[in-house]
């Protein structure tokens, strides 16, 4: 192997980095102008790379629309070296990794992870992308068609709407203004009407721009920083550097002619927004002080005194969100925007006003140091015990770092600020003036307004010049009395000593209390060595489910205790410290976590808030129609979602549907969730975990605190042992495949999720299912996404839920759900050939790709806290499981894979259980009408019934299901999996002292 050196120009060994991190980093420039940082971390279970070209959508040609976002799929489907289409993504796959890529506006990142021992080969082949891509003509008719669907299924979104005509009513002749995602007729009919090939226009893109000296690569491996320069260096230097000129727009694509106006907008959900937007300067460069983030932290805080405050006491707005919002190199803006009420969306120019009486009392007060320090000090907590990202993810977001800052401050630079340049804070502020401002205002009242409609999303707007008089009224507004900075933050913590390790840490969570009242689970953390913790609380109750207007009612409550809190609990979050409350089928969910130096102050004072809840008439008000328009806003989200929302309500035993949870809404009043909180609350099961630098005797403690409260305010008392039932699946028969349609008459796409049930959970079938969903998933997207082109969603995994479980395959398309069907079961067909044919080698890689996958560690507290809660919430207590079922892997052959295949999923499995669910679009003809040459259906009544012997699946017309409740109860339910191990109940001990 050549001396990594030689390509070598630049070594960066000084990369300022954490006091608790432990990887090593190193810097390189190489010869070529490419930035490379490595990343040593020996015990890293997942290896991963990234690449960020600084080219985005605005340096594409104008008249080839959406041609960058073209060239990132394009560079999956093959290389000189690796011809196939889909080699890359199968060798990840085998390799235990994953890929993804994105387009933005300056800049398109790809990025990989893969199994530490498999990162030289993928690099290997993710190099060639920026090598010798091929951009075959067959790929390029034929993906092509994937960026359309990927542009369909945006066409309904808010957000995509609403960024699209951000930059259609900018300046015209500004980069900005393009049309960045691109469509069938942008990237292929037009061009071809003109006589250009598209694939000559993709080679000279990539030929042109995609340059070494301003791309950006990030690796992350188990090897030495020696080890890891000695291969990559090589690979890279070969990138060729064309001395491209990393793109910049100096001026702002908001010029004079395009501000002060208000825009009107008709939005798809029925959502009310207010966005305030400033022109300002790109101010990366002043990371080390950054203004914006000061000027961010004040005009966005949230507790008393506060811009947000005042507009919540008049009933205007529920949210703020305020800060810097990055444009591209060169120009940036300053946002303030607002979730606004019923009664707020009428208040708009008065809430303009509040904002720019605030802004006067910030000018009035003159930027504050002790502000700054308290900012500063925060980030710098932050910075040093930041948790562990993903590799993937903390690949990718270094690589687009690595133009952004310095090198030896590519890892502090987004966290630390160091420079207090009030100067600079209030050359910011000078620019948030009326003269500056753009404001849209988004809501369903302004259907009749919008007359104008945007070119590539079609939404309806309008644009009008503010009036001279307002903005003349905002230039000389006074200070409001009521608005005020915020006072210092005593929530921030300041003991970060780890704590004594208790005599015997144990490996996994301990039962450490057991009564009839509760169940309390307990781990000292001794992996990731941070002074936080996190504590789950599941207080359970029947009345939080037990029909749709109850269930209204504790959702109602939760908000509310949310809402009441949110003054107090937003510094503790800014201190690191936050929760989330929440309403299930079991009843409230409560979850703590971060610093855990004053957690117990935020769980008294949450308790204390559940318990003694006084309903605000006006609050209760806006909440309640905020969750009437969240519940109707269904209807408008993806097809491919709403298909996985109607399989559970299929499968569940009881679920509670959209139409159900809106009809009875109106019942709910202000007394009636006054009443039901000592009701929710009279008696409760509570399921908690404690998990984090905390000792036992702290955790018993902590509990003492929640069931002491609960007791003292609500007098609670214990379920009994009856009413501790978990719910179960619908058991699907053998041999029957049912089909259930619904209409979205939003979408153009439809959607299908087809699921085939494979039974209960149990060390071994889960196994089988996740070996096999490892080996279906990669020819699955090959064949139905890359070969067909059905669209730009498609995808399978294992779907679990209840203790049933089974593989799903979930895809949205143009075509009509019956043929997208069709062509699932072709897949199946073809994939019992593939799974035939696969070799040792590969059967090996897939086994090992599952088995890294499972032993892969969690990165972060939180997430490892998340795996066991998931086995005390579902009341499995298999802690142990990845190890024992990676064990049990080790010993599955292929033969017993094809087997399990053969009996469960295959076209003719004796025992195959499939549900599809339809999603149509209005475009859709129902298969009912059997449009697209299949079989018809068959009634479900007649599908159904005592003696019927059902003929083999491969002969058998689909069972349509129309009506859901009938179709439940004409069936079993699955049992329950028998728990790891068996807790004692405290209900027996209870009676046998009795009895003694």
């Amino acid at each position: 192997m050549s001396d990594p050196n030689q390509y070598i120009s630049k070594v960066y060994n000084n990369i300022r980095k954490s006091h608790e991190d432990s990887r090593a980093y190193r810097g390189l420039e190489l010869k070529n102008g490419m930035q490379v940082l490595l990343v040593s971390d020996p015990s890293t279970d997942k290896s991963a790379a990234a690449i960020d070209v600084q080219i985005g959508s605005l340096s594409e040609p104008r008249e080839f629309p959406g041609l960058a976002h073209f060239c990132e799929h394009m560079l999956f489907l093959g290389t000189e070296k690796y011809p196939s289409e889909n080699e890359y993504n199968k060798f990840l796959h085998e390799h235990g990794g994953s890929s993804n890529a994105y387009t933005a506006g300056d800049n398109t990142c790809y990025f990989f992870d893969v199994s530490p021992p498999s990162l030289m080969g993928a690099l290997d082949r993710f190099s060639q992308f920026f090598l010798s891509p091929l951009f075959t003509e067959s790929a390029t008719e034929r993906e092509v068609n994937a960026v359309h669907s990927e542009h369909e299924k945006n066409l309904q979104i808010d957000v995509w709407r609403l960024t699209q005509l951000e930059k259609a009513t900018c300046n015209p002749n500004h980069d900005y203004s393009k049309f960045g995602t691109g469509s069938i007729d942008t990237l292929y009919n037009d061009p071809k009407s003109r006589g250009v090939n598209i694939r000559d226009e993709l080679l000279k893109f990539h030929d042109g721009l995609y340059s070494s000296n301003i791309m950006g690569l990030v690796i992350y491996g188990k090897e030495t920083l020696d080890e890891l320069a000695d291969t990559v260096v090589p690979l890279f230097s070969n990138v060729v550097n064309k001395n491209v000129e990393m793109p910049q727009w100096k001026d702002h694509p908001f010029d004079s002619n395009h501000l002060r106006l208000k825009g009107y907008v008709f939005p798809v959900k029925d959502v009310r927004n207010l966005s305030i937007s400033f022109p300002i300067p790109d101010l990366n460069h002043e990371y080390r002080s950054n203004p914006g983030s000061y000027l961010g932290h004040l005009i966005g805080h949230e507790g008393p005194g506060s811009l947000l405050s005042e507009l919540k006491s008049r009933g205007w707005a529920n949210t703020i969100v305020s800060g810097p919002k990055p444009g591209c190199r060169g120009f940036a803006f300053f946002i303030v925007d607002f979730q606004l009420t019923l009664e707020g969306i009428e208040h708009v120019d008065d809430i303009v006003t509040l904002l720019f009486q605030y802004l006067a009392m910030l000018k009035e007060e003159g930027p504050k140091e002790w502000i700054f320090k308290e900012c500063q000090m925060l980030a710098e907590m932050t910075f040093r015990f930041k948790d562990r990202e993903k590799p993937q993810t903390y690949t990718c977001s270094l690589a687009s770092r690595l133009f952004l800052y310095p090198m030896d401050e590519v890892l502090s630079g987004p966290y630390l600020i160091q420079d207090y340049k009030p100067e600079l804070i209030q050359q910011l502020l000078n620019l948030l003036t009326p003269e500056n401002i753009r404001i849209a205002v988004v809501g369903k009242k302004f259907e009749d307004t919008c007359c104008e409609t945007e070119k590539w999303y079609g939404t309806k707007y309008k644009l009008e010049p503010i009036e001279s008089e307002l903005l003349e009224k905002w230039k000389t507004v006074k200070t409001h009395p009521q608005l005020k900075l915020p006072t210092p933050n005593d929530l921030i913590p300041t003991n970060f000593e780890l704590v004594t390790p208790d005599t015997e840490i144990t490996k996994y969570p301990v039962l450490i209390k057991n009564t009839p009242m509760c169940r309390l689970w307990f781990k000292q953390d001794d992996k990731f060595l941070l002074p936080k913790a996190n504590l789950t609380f599941s207080i359970e109750s029947p009345m939080a489910y037990v029909d749709p207007l109850h269930f209204n009612l504790c959702h109602l409550y939760v908000q509310l205790v949310k809402d009441s809190l949110n003054e107090y609990a937003y510094a503790a979050e800014l201190a690191g410290l936050s929760y989330a409350l929440g309403n299930a089928r079991l009843g409230i969910s409560l979850t703590i976590k971060g610093y855990n130096d004053k957690q117990h102050i935020l769980l008294e004072k949450i308790l204390e808030c559940m318990t003694s809840l006084k309903v605000d008439r006006k609050r209760f008000e806006i909440l309640k129609e905020g969750l009437r328009r969240s519940i109707s806003n269904f209807h408008a989200e993806q097809p491919h979602q709403q298909a996985i929302y109607y399989t559970s309500l299929l499968l569940a035993e009881r679920i509670w549907t959209n139409e159900e949870l809106l009809n009875c809404l109106d019942e709910a009043t202000v007394e009636s969730v006054q009443e039901i909180v000592p009701r929710l609350f009279s008696r409760v099961h509570i399921e908690a975990l404690m998990y984090g630098n905390l000792q036992k005797q702290r955790a018993l403690d902590l509990m003492i605190i929640v069931e002491s409260i609960l007791r003292k305010n609500m007098d609670s008392k214990y379920l009994m042992a009856s009413q501790l039932t978990r719910e179960r699946e619908v058991q699907l028969s053998d041999a029957y495949h049912y089909v259930y349609e619904a209409v979205n008459e939003v979408h153009s796409s439809s959607s299908v999720e087809t699921y085939y049930q494979c039974g209960v959970h149990e060390t071994r079938a889960n196994m089988l299912l996740e070996l096999l969903a490892d080996i279906i998933s990669e020819p699955c997207f090959n064949y139905l996404r890359t070969q067909e082109q059905l669209g730009y969603i498609v995808c399978s995994s294992t779907r679990r839920s209840s203790g049933a479980q089974g593989i799903r395959i979930i895809v949205q398309s143009d075509k009509s759900p019956s043929y997208v069907d069709g062509r699932i079961e072709a897949f199946i067909q073809y994939f019992d050939k593939y799974l035939q044919e696969l070799s040792d080698e590969e059967y090996q890689n897939h086994v090992q790709s599952v088995t890294g996958i499972r032993l892969e560690k969690p990165k972060k507290l939180f997430l490892q806290n998340a795996k066991y809660w998931l086995e005390i919430h579902s009341q499995h207590f298999n802690f142990d499981r990845d190890n024992i079922e990676v064990a049990c892997l080790a010993t599955i052959t292929k033969d017993e894979l094809y087997s399990y295949f053969k009996e469960l999923i295959s076209y003719d499995a004796p025992k195959r259980k499939k549900l599809s669910v339809h999603v149509l679009s209005s475009s859709c003809k129902s298969l009912n009408e059997n449009t697209d040459g299949q079989y018809p259906y068959i009634p479900e009544e007649d599908a159904i019934g005592d003696g019927l012997i059902p003929p083999p699946p491969a002969f058998r017309p689909p069972v349509k299901i129309d009506d859901i409740t009938n179709f439940k109860n004409s069936l079993g339910l699955y049992p329950l999996p028998t728990p790891w191990i068996q807790i004692p109940s405290p209900f027996l001990c209870g009676l046998e002292k009795a009895k003694l």
